[in-house]
């Protein structure tokens, strides 16, 4: 007699912070799903409700870091496979027809990289290390979750997976609508630079002699945006990759300036 496997269900699982702008898409896009959990942290917009609407199940939770909501989330699903989204992502048509397709299977793996269209200012850039920029998003239920390195804890970024088993690569995209405008990008920016800053000086990595200051604050983001740009193909990104190469490269000498000023005011 030939065992049956039992069914292979499907959760999504999402954190948010106001975020009416982009979840009504996200959610959009996993309707085959067999269950949407939905972990908000206060948001002051429309986020519950479009979450609502969507027939997701919502939780109202004090914010616990990029690892601890997202693992909040995964928790509280009850599928078989998770798939972990951010509300600012949203599942390609092929790629939403591959998911549906693939896990009645059981398939042999524990886990799925999915690669990630990332969108800047509404164009896919696919140049210059921003494709296909792979992540694990899909796994068994029980096959990993969400950890913080020990050099980046109590930090609000950096969550990685853990995750030990046989993993494979799907087809088709994750579309990620990260920067819809500059003035997000910059704000973005400005803001991981202030974490980064901070762990520059947790670290003591702080640009004390001129040399370092001008290799760091100077040196470093023009060949970072020369490898990318030039040597990765950045350029064949447009007027879109220009912008986006030469702020991201900026990243690194404003989180070394902040450092060095962060040091200076602490000696006064």
């Amino acid at each position: 007699m030939t065992s049956l496997s039992p069914p292979q269900t499907l959760s999504v699982a999402i954190v948010t912070k106001d975020e009416e702008a982009n979840l009504a898409r996200t959610l959009a896009s996993v309707q085959f799903a067999n269950e949407i959990i939905v972990v908000d942290s206060a948001s002051t917009d429309r986020t519950v409700e479009i979450a609502r609407s969507f027939n997701a199940k919502v939780y109202d939770e004090p914010w616990k870091g990029f690892s601890g909501s997202k693992n909040s989330a995964i928790a509280k699903c009850t599928g078989t496979w998770i798939l972990s989204l951010d509300a600012d992502e949203e599942l390609s048509p092929k790629l939403q027809h591959q998911i549906r397709m693939l896990l009645p299977t059981n398939p042999p793996v524990d886990a799925y990289y999915i690669r990630r269209r990332n969108l800047f200012l509404g164009r896919w850039i696919k140049h210059g290390g921003f494709y296909p920029d792979p992540k694990l998003r899909l796994f068994r239920r029980t096959a990993a979750n969400f950890t913080t390195p020990p050099q980046f804890e109590n930090r609000p970024v950096h969550e990685t997976i853990a995750f030990d088993g046989k993993a494979a690569t799907l087809d088709y995209d994750l579309i990620h609508h990260a920067y819809p405008t500059l003035e997000n990008y910059i704000e973005h920016m400005d803001r991981y630079s202030t974490l980064g800053c901070e762990l520059l000086v947790t670290a003591g990595k702080v640009s004390r002699s001129w040399p370092a200051f001008v290799i760091n604050v100077f040196v470093v983001p023009r060949l970072t945006f020369l490898w990318n740009y030039v040597f990765r193909l950045g350029f064949l990104d447009g007027r879109e990759g220009l912008l986006l190469h030469l702020y991201h490269a900026t990243y690194t000498s404003w989180k070394y300036a902040k450092a060095w000023q962060a040091a200076r005011v602490a000696r006064t």
